[in-house]
């Protein structure tokens, strides 16, 4: 089951949300119990709250990262050691932009450690919500199917703790200025002006053919 953040005006729910098989199951609106746990201020408010895939209760949930929360970040994985190395080297520098006090790196096959590794990782340093970005372009089966399935099947032994699996990087403008940046680069240092990135670096590759 993946997540979605759901609004609730007044005391009814009307969105649906996906499960694992892409499938979606379709909720009538009805008031909040009591038997959830949420207090009457928070029943009366169109407030933000998050589905847990476990307990299948409603949790209060923030539209931010913050404390409690653990970042897991995965890309396909590689047989050659350097380019799984490069994940881990992402995963300092989103650590040091954003200050986020979790995050984790898993590769989704290949090479360690896996989904169910980060997670656990996260747990043991105190995570209670579990934020998966997925380190792909676009989406494809490791997006609808593999990863959701890997998720949730990590988070069988963590009743209580809730997770969401965030888009892929897709058509985002800030990807425009990377490629361009990339571009300029390579073609500097085959001009002689800068020296190879740190991708290119002893690869021998960026240069004229």
């Amino acid at each position: 089951m993946t997540l979605e953040l759901l609004s609730l005006p007044s005391h009814t729910i009307t969105r649906s949300f996906p499960i694992e098989t892409g499938r979606t199951t379709k909720w009538s609106p009805f008031k909040i119990p009591n038997s959830l746990g949420c207090s009457s201020k928070t029943r009366n408010m169109g407030r933000f709250l998050c589905l847990s895939a476990q307990n299948r209760g409603f949790r209060e949930t923030s539209g931010r990262v913050g404390h409690g929360d653990g970042v897991i970040i995965v890309d396909h994985g590689s047989r050659r050691k350097e380019s799984n190395l490069m994940l881990h080297e992402f995963v300092e520098m989103v650590k040091h932009k954003t200050g986020y006090e979790i995050v984790e790196p898993a590769h989704m096959e290949l090479a360690e450690p896996s989904i169910s590794d980060a997670f656990e990782s996260c747990i043991k340093q105190g995570a209670c919500r579990i934020i998966v970005s997925p380190f792909f372009l676009f989406p494809g089966r490791h997006w609808h199917q593999d990863i959701p399935s890997s998720t949730a099947e990590a988070a069988k032994g963590h009743p209580g703790v809730s997770y969401i699996i965030t888009a892929p990087l897709g058509l985002h403008q800030l990807l425009v200025d990377v490629v361009d940046d990339r571009i300029k680069h390579c073609l500097k240092h085959v001009a002689g002006d800068v020296d190879e990135c740190s991708v290119c670096a002893g690869t021998g590759k960026c240069r004229l053919y």
